[in-house]
Order: C-alpha cells, then sequence, then structure tokens
C-alpha cells in the first residue's frame, strides 16, 4: 500500500474561503489526498486567496516566491491558486510565477482534482452553468460543534469599491431542501452550531424562500441549538428577518451588519444605495424585538473624496450605535471598480483616521465586554481543559472554570471579569 498524497493548504479571507478551503480539502480527500502541516512533507501546496484588499494580492505573490526553491527542490511538486484573487489574475499569476500548475475561480473549485491530476499548467476561473456543490463529496465531517454552511454566493450590489460581483458573480441561491439535508448531517456528526454564509446572506432567495424562512426550517432540526448568519447588507434586512431574532432562540443575539461610512456623500459614492438614518432606524427596529443583540460592521476610511466632515459623520454613527466588534480598513483601491479610477485621499491622512477610528471602536468593544461582567450567558464548548473556551452568545470567546467541561456542551456561565478579546467566567449550570 502506497502513502497517501499530502496536501498543505493556507487560507485568506473571510469565512466563506475557510468554508471553500474544507470542501476543497474533502475533494482531494476523495482523490486520495490526506493534509498536511508542514508545508516540506506536501505534495501538493494550495493557496486560496482573498481578493477585497490589495494586500492579499501582494502576500500570494511573496508566497509563491517563497515556494519557487521547493518546487525546484521537488519537482513533483504541485502548486495551485484558488480563490478571488486566482478569479481575477489568473493570467497575471501564471506570468508572475510559472511555478504554479493549477489556476481555479470560487466557483470552478469542484473540478480541482481533475485540474491536479492534467499534464502542464491549468486554468479555469470560469462561471460553470452547473451547480459545483452537485459535484463535491457529500460525507463531509464535523471538525467540532461549530460549522459554516454556504447558502448564498455572489452579489448583484455592485459597491463601488468591491470585486465582489466580478469575482464570485450574480447572486446565487442555493436549494432549501439541499441545505437542510446538508445541516442534518451536520448535526447527526457532533455539530450544534451552523453559521449560515453568504456574500450578501440576506438577499438568500432559494426556491422563493427568504433567509428568516430559511432559518425557522433550521430552527426546528433536533440538536440544531444556535444559528448565526454573516454577512449581510442593510437593504435586505426584511421584516420577516428582524422577526426571527425575536421569536427564534436559537437565531443568536449577535448581527454582523456592514455600514461603511457613517456620510451620506461618502455612503452615494459607494453606491450603497441606503443613508445612514436608513441604517440607524434598521438598529433600532432591530434592537425593539432583540433588546441585547450585539452588532458588529465594516468601515472603510479614506475613500476618495473624503472629508473632515465625511469622517466626522462616521466617528458620530460610530458613537451613535455602539459596537460590539468592528472591522476597519483604509480604502485599497481594486482594478476594474468604478472607485478605482477616483483620486485617493492623501495616504498620511487616511492612515491617521483609521487610528482615530480604530481607537474609538476599540473603546465600545472593551465597554461591550466589560459590561458583560455579572451577567449570565450561554456558552458552546469547542476546547477542552481545566478552563474550557467557547463562544457566548454574542460570539465573544469565553475561559470557563469547569475541568470537567466536555467540546460540544451548550452550558450557562456566569462572567467574572473581561478582557479586550476574551471574557472569564464559571459555570453554573
Amino acid at each position: 500500500m502506497t502513502d497517501a498524497k499530502k496536501l498543505f493548504i493556507k487560507t485568506y479571507g473571510c469565512q466563506m474561503n475557510v468554508y471553500d478551503s474544507e470542501r476543497m480539502v474533502e475533494a482531494m480527500g476523495a482523490d486520495g489526498y490526506v493534509t498536511t502541516d508542514v508545508i516540506g512533507d506536501a505534495d501538493m501546496v494550495l493557496i486560496n486567496t482573498c481578493h477585497i484588499r490589495e494586500k492579499a494580492s501582494d502576500k500570494l505573490f511573496s508566497d509563491l516566491g517563497r515556494l519557487r526553491p521547493l518546487k525546484a527542490a521537488k519537482p513533483g511538486l504541485k502548486i495551485g491558486v484558488a480563490g478571488c484573487v486566482a478569479q481575477a489574475e489568473g493570467a497575471e499569476i501564471l506570468r508572475r510565477a510559472p511555478q504554479v500548475d493549477v489556476v481555479v475561480g470560487p466557483q470552478s473549485y469542484h473540478r480541482l482534482p481533475q485540474m491536479v491530476r492534467a499534464k502542464g499548467q491549468v486554468v479555469d476561473t470560469d462561471f460553470p452553468a452547473e451547480d459545483k456543490f452537485d459535484h463535491l463529496p457529500q460525507g463531509r465531517g464535523a471538525k467540532g460543534p461549530t460549522a459554516f454552511l454556504t447558502v448564498q454566493e455572489g452579489c448583484d450590489k455592485f459597491c463601488a469599491f468591491c470585486v465582489v460581483p466580478y469575482t464570485r458573480g450574480a447572486e446565487v441561491s442555493r436549494p432549501p431542501v439541499r441545505l437542510l439535508s446538508e445541516a442534518d448531517a451536520l448535526v447527526a456528526r457532533g455539530v450544534r452550531e451552523i453559521t449560515l454564509l453568504g456574500q450578501n446572506v440576506n438577499a438568500y432567495h432559494g426556491d422563493g424562500w427568504t433567509l428568516a424562512r430559511l432559518i425557522r426550517a433550521l430552527a426546528a432540526i433536533p440538536g440544531l441549538q444556535r444559528i448565526r448568519y454573516m454577512t449581510s447588507h442593510p437593504n435586505d434586512m426584511e421584516d420577516d428577518l428582524i422577526a426571527a431574532h425575536g421569536d427564534l432562540p436559537q437565531l443568536m443575539p449577535y448581527l454582523h451588519l456592514p455600514v461603511q461610512s457613517g456620510s451620506d456623500r461618502i455612503l452615494k459614492a459607494m453606491n450603497r444605495k441606503h443613508t445612514r438614518d436608513d441604517y440607524l432606524r434598521l438598529i433600532d427596529r432591530i434592537r425593539t424585538v432583540r433588546p441585547d443583540i450585539l452588532f458588529s460592521s465594516d468601515f472603510i476610511v479614506g475613500f476618495p473624496g473624503e472629508t473632515d466632515t465625511d469622517f466626522a459623520a462616521t466617528l458620530d454613527l460610530i458613537d451613535r450605535v455602539g459596537y460590539g466588534a468592528a472591522y476597519s480598513f483604509r480604502y485599497s483601491a481594486r482594478p476594474g471598480t468604478p472607485a478605482a479610477e477616483k483620486p485617493d485621499v492623501a495616504a498620511d491622512v487616511a492612515d491617521a483616521r483609521l487610528q482615530v477610528l480604530q481607537a474609538a471602536l476599540t473603546r465600545q468593544q472593551r465597554a461591550a465586554q466589560d459590561a458583560m461582567i455579572g451577567r449570565e450567558v450561554g456558552v458552546l464548548y469547542e476546547k477542552a481543559g481545566r478552563q474550557p473556551v467557547g463562544k457566548s452568545d454574542h460570539l465573544q470567546a469565553v475561559h470557563v472554570d469547569d475541568p470537567s467541561g466536555r467540546v460540544g456542551e451548550l452550558v450557562r456561565v456566569r462572567i467574572l471579569a473581561s478582557s479586550t478579546n476574551s471574557l472569564a467566567g464559571v459555570r453554573i449550570s
């Protein structure tokens, strides 16, 4: 019996890329590969990329440069690039890194095993008519009590700064029957929390279902104790989804709702198609049905044309909402997007604004953490030990004084202490 071939995989970007990497591992596993954490042992190295920001592309080419000596020393080594940079820059990847054997886009990775077996360099960045999920292995295993489940891909919003509509394509929703079947299988393997993923997840419309209807059906699965979803667009938060936050105990009180800017002028330039007041009213509506909900968001600083007044409006919005977490970035022009043709804000100005913004968000995150002291929360254990670690209802990391705790247990915990990035508590039931 020959030894199994070994796959080393590195993933950049969002949770959807993590999910895609898991599925590619399964696809390659069906073709005789096992994963390795030692790159020097690999028969194939696969880099799953993100194209949202310029630095992600730079990291890819740095990685590929470091792989050149390994390829020279191990001629049989296969090198693959997957994901959104592959989709957007396939020809450039092969030009700059001829050691690459396979370039595959995010909609074609079900074909990866055949591409790896082929001779010479292979590129597949099509948007195939067939559903890739129909061609992927169905015996998906669970590695812990939490799992991602992609329900929707692509985006039709065409924000001026975003490459997703070009790299992931138009909005497509998976059939609810398939999703419920996959969720059933995950729960049967020990999963207790599922996070529904999509580039614009609350635009889900599979077979005429809304995301709220899908969540209600998932909540009826025995053993599925927690449901989350991300990432959402404010314009697709319909009444039935808002109501679900008040009706369903399985739907966790945490919502990632990107806004990007607090300035109406910048929101219009970004083609966001909502105003700051639209967003603030939406926040109020959701809090009315679920007062304990914790919000996170995305912010872009230094978008072309942003003035001090625009930036002040963003800081004001942050103060009015009070976020428990947030992701903030300096604007990065992506080739092919409308905003890329506009003059940049001076780098030193954008950097200074980002520091101010991140300091404000850090203060809010710490305040949200401190406000949990004395409260009782649910914690789903993801790691065991003398102090098991898991996530609270609000997606905060919690270290629990519970030496007998087991992975997969959902317990009640009283929070005793907080830090910027985690909480500490004791199990009470």
